[in-house]
């Protein structure tokens, strides 16, 4: 029969590195995960904008074509419901911003895939923070769809 003694000591040790190592891991994960999610993303500058469609892999127009403050309805339509379920599903969730003011920025989107005209890529913004955007058809019967490219 083989029989080995343990110390308490190396045992405490050995339990506080792992916890210590844990804990910076859930810290890691959890920091990655708050710099990640696309509400957390700031645009206070155009170039920032501009910068932020083209990582996304959008050739766009070099300034905004077009630039509007409006304000979130705090009664929604379905138009509104929709429009958030698609948000929903890119991590930006516009409930909380119900009755507030926002400031949609609209860039021509100029490599659309068989949509060479009247595509335009909207960024809507509350105090520098990107809180919802989407790429959509400007032409009758169009199209809307997430920020982020569909190849």
């Amino acid at each position: 029969m083989y029989v080995k003694t343990v110390k308490m000591r190396h045992v405490l040790k050995t339990a506080v590195i792992l916890l210590i190592t844990a804990a910076a891991a859930f810290a890691a994960i959890y920091a990655v995960n708050r710099l990640l999610r696309p509400s957390a993303v700031t645009l206070k500058t155009e170039a920032e904008q501009a910068e932020f469609l083209k990582s996304l892999g959008w050739e766009i127009s070099e300034e905004p074509i077009n630039c509007r403050e409006v304000t979130i309805p705090k009664d929604w339509n379905d138009v509104y419901s929709k429009y958030n379920e698609l948000q929903l599903q890119q991590g930006f969730d516009l409930s909380d911003y119900r009755g507030k003011t926002a400031t949609i920025y609209s860039y021509s989107v100029l490599n659309y895939k068989d949509h060479p005209e009247n595509v335009v890529a909207n960024l809507v913004l509350c105090d520098g923070r990107l809180i919802a955007a989407d790429v959509s058809c400007t032409e009758l019967g169009g199209f809307m769809q997430g920020v982020a490219r569909a190849e």
